[in-house]
């Protein structure tokens, strides 16, 4: 596909792999075709995402999209890597089978997988780019994060449970909070990931009561020379309003602290919040400056 870079797959490290572990032999190419293959399916996410958001996040998408290119390539090679450390039992044969030598080869490939998994999760940032899961301008969005929270929670518990229950027993054997697909403890940096989203969801909620706090306040526009700068709490913009189109060094100073154009609106606006009046107060300073 056009404008995707790809980073190099090792095929000979691809074909030792393949050498240890099958009998059959290595298709040449077949390596570097698969990952190319990744690559093209989100490079595709990466275009239809970009076609649902802002042109000034589709830098955003390519930045992650390169991420995913060059993540998963070092990824890909480190996994032939570790597949041609220990040649299978099918290959050798059980007698003087080194079997400390492949309990760590089993080790590096968990790693290896927790790494490819959340190389993978790159998809759903790209996916979300410009959209911020849940959108704080969306009517139910109070309602949505806290049911998100509820369950994020639910989840820390239930793993810590199983945890607890797999280090009494060693097994899962009878737990009775166990989930079918379920068949050892939850990893630490599980529980560490989760908990961050928790934190996270707190976050967003407590700025959302701030935001309706303010809203139930009235705060009234703001003139300006030319303009008046509005916070517009039912579509949760803050707005700059002008007279006329601002010039080319006023709508630089706009764009440089996030404001976009939206015809709909008639405004220059960006998202309602801290950081939002923030940027407004030190673009209305920036544009003071132009006059002096």
């Amino acid at each position: 596909m056009e404008n995707v870079k790809y980073y190099p797959i090792r095929e000979d490290a691809a074909r030792r792999a393949k050498n240890a572990n099958s009998y059959f032999d290595y298709i040449e190419g077949s390596a570097t075709a698969e990952y190319r293959r990744l690559v093209d399916n989100a490079a595709a996410i990466a275009e239809r995402q970009k076609e649902r958001v802002g042109t000034e996040y589709h830098e955003k998408i390519d930045r992650l999209l390169d991420a995913y290119a060059r993540k998963l390539a070092d990824n890909l090679n480190h996994r032939y890597e570790i597949d041609a450390r220990v040649p299978s039992i099918l290959i050798t044969g059980g007698s003087n089978f080194p079997v400390r030598a492949k309990e760590k080869q089993n080790a590096a490939r968990d790693t290896n997988e927790r790494e490819y998994m959340e190389i993978q999760g790159l998809l759903d940032k790209i996916k979300s780019t410009g959209l911020g899961g849940v959108m704080s301008d969306d009517p139910d969005a109070m309602l949505k994060l806290k049911l998100k929270l509820e369950g994020l929670e639910r989840l820390q518990e239930h793993m810590k449970e199983i945890n607890a229950y797999y280090r009494k027993h060693k097994t899962l054997d009878g737990c009775p909070d166990r989930r079918p697909d379920e068949f050892g403890s939850f990893p630490s940096w599980a529980l560490s990931n989760n908990n961050a989203n928790i934190r996270r969801i707190r976050g967003r909620i407590e700025q959302l009561q701030k935001e309706a706090e303010r809203a139930a306040e009235n705060v009234g526009p703001k003139q300006g020379d030319g303009f008046i700068l509005k916070e517009n709490h039912e579509i949760g913009r803050i707005q700059f309003i002008f007279d006329g189109k601002p010039d080319e060094k006023i709508r630089e100073i706009l764009k440089g602290r996030g404001f976009r154009w939206a015809p709909s609106e008639g405004a220059w606006q960006r998202m309602l919040n801290d950081h939002g009046r923030y940027a407004a107060e030190r673009a209305i300073e920036e544009m003071a400056a132009l006059e002096g």
